[in-house]
Parts: C-alpha cells; sequence; structure tokens
C-alpha cells in the first residue's frame, strides 16, 4: 500500500526554501522534474533572459527566471522564465497573469505533467506560453494543445516584447 502524500499548508510552502525551487500543487510540495543544472536547459534559460532584458523597459516587461506563479488558489508553479506587466506593482510572486511563461524542456520531463502546467497556465488566463526544446523545436500551449510554433519571431500580446527563436538561439553559448 502506498503512503498517503502529506498535506503541506500553503503558508509553509511560501516561508521554506527549496534547491533548487518547488512547485505547490493542491497542497503538495512538488520537486520540479528537469535537469535545470545542465548545460543545454541553462544556457537556453540564460538566452531567454538576456534576449528579454534587452527590451525589458522599452517593451514594459519585467523578466523573471524561476519565478513563482499563483495560478490559482492552491497552485504555485515555477515556470523556466517568466515576462511580468512592468506596469503592475512588483509582488513577490505573481498573482496576477504574466504576460508570457517559457517552460524549457529536460529528458525527465514528462508530456502529461507539461500539459498539465499548460492548462493551469492557461486558466489563469496567460495568453504566450512557450516550450522550448534544447534538441528540436519550439511549441505554444493554446487551447489545451501543444503546437509547433508556427511563426519563429512575433509579437508577444499584451506588451511591445518581441519573441524571435532564432535571435535567442544566437544568444545560446
Amino acid at each position: 500500500m502506498a503512503a498517503a502524500p502529506n498535506f503541506v499548508p500553503i503558508e509553509e510552502y511560501l516561508r521554506t526554501s527549496y534547491s533548487p525551487d518547488a512547485e505547490y500543487i493542491d497542497g503538495q510540495v512538488v520537486e520540479r522534474e528537469s535537469t535545470m543544472g545542465e548545460n543545454d536547459h541553462s544556457a537556453w534559460q540564460k538566452a531567454l533572459v538576456v534576449w528579454f532584458e534587452m527590451q525589458a523597459v522599452r517593451a514594459g516587461i519585467r523578466v523573471r527566471p524561476e519565478f513563482r506563479v499563483q495560478v490559482d488558489a492552491y497552485c504555485f508553479l515555477v515556470p523556466d522564465v517568466t515576462l511580468l506587466d512592468r506596469s503592475r506593482p512588483i509582488e513577490a510572486y505573481a498573482t496576477h497573469p504574466p504576460i508570457a511563461v517559457f517552460e524549457i524542456l529536460s529528458p525527465g520531463d514528462s508530456l502529461k505533467r507539461l500539459m498539465k502546467k499548460g492548462e493551469r497556465y492557461e486558466q489563469m488566463g496567460i495568453r504566450t506560453i512557450l516550450v522550448l526544446d534544447p534538441d528540436g523545436p519550439a511549441y505554444r500551449f493554446l487551447g489545451g494543445r501543444l503546437e509547433p510554433l508556427a511563426e519563429r519571431a512575433f509579437s508577444l500580446e499584451g506588451s511591445q516584447a518581441r519573441f524571435d527563436l532564432d535571435e535567442i538561439a544566437k544568444l545560446v553559448d
């Protein structure tokens, strides 16, 4: 018989440091299944941050790597990179829908988990949910589906920021 998962109050989750940061889903602390410390993941995460930091003030965004996003009352997710609306007040964690979230695939990621995260992001009202595969294509989560990016460069809805996969790839070191 499997042990019952331990319920953790939200307050405990919020005051506890996890390394790397963990997510909080329906009363449980969930370690992120990724290889964030590996080169490909880290290089792509840095490239995204650098790309969007170059646009931040002009585009009206704030760029946050591994920033907690409260997608509903009982769920905090930690996207690899989050873009926030610069006109909103700074918060300890995001409680309003970010302009965009980016997930970078790792060998340990499961499609089921990724789809569930996409659904939660979408239910919160996040309009741009992008998934990047360091070894392959990029995807957009939209309408409950994960679809290959039709365009490699486009403006991000709700900001003046621009996503350009080819230019971001040039920043991967």
